[in-house]
């Protein structure tokens, strides 16, 4: 679900995991602001496995799918287990993936706090 504090990175392209199975990503996208830490939200079509936040293979392409946009960084994490979901998988950025996220259109809000 998308709401308009979103930023929408990608939209839909397919992604495959490390059984070889194929999902369709709906939307890979970010809140429009926050303090560091960036959670990318990746939305897929269907169901996929419980734990598949944890599947190399499919955070990877996810990833590679970034770095053609723009993105020049290093691999992400996933984030919190409890934000998982069923047709949802949530990573946690790494600091230089804020760059890219800026050009988006991203808001660092502890940057207003920099000049204290």
């Amino acid at each position: 679900m998308t709401t308009d504090t979103d930023i929408q990175l990608s939209g839909p392209f397919k992604a495959v995991d490390s059984s070889g199975r194929s999902h369709d990503v709906k939307a890979v996208r970010i809140y429009d602001e926050g303090y560091g830490i960036i959670d990318v939200f990746v939305d897929f079509v269907k169901p996929v496995e419980p734990g598949a936040y944890k599947d190399k293979v499919l955070v990877k392409n996810v990833i590679d799918r970034l770095r053609a946009l723009g993105y020049v960084g290093p691999d992400f994490g996933h984030s919190d287990p409890g934000l998982q979901d069923s047709k949802l998988i949530v990573l946690e950025a790494p600091e230089e993936f804020s760059n890219f996220a800026k050009n988006k259109g991203w808001k660092n809000l502890a940057e207003e706090f920099d000049d204290e």
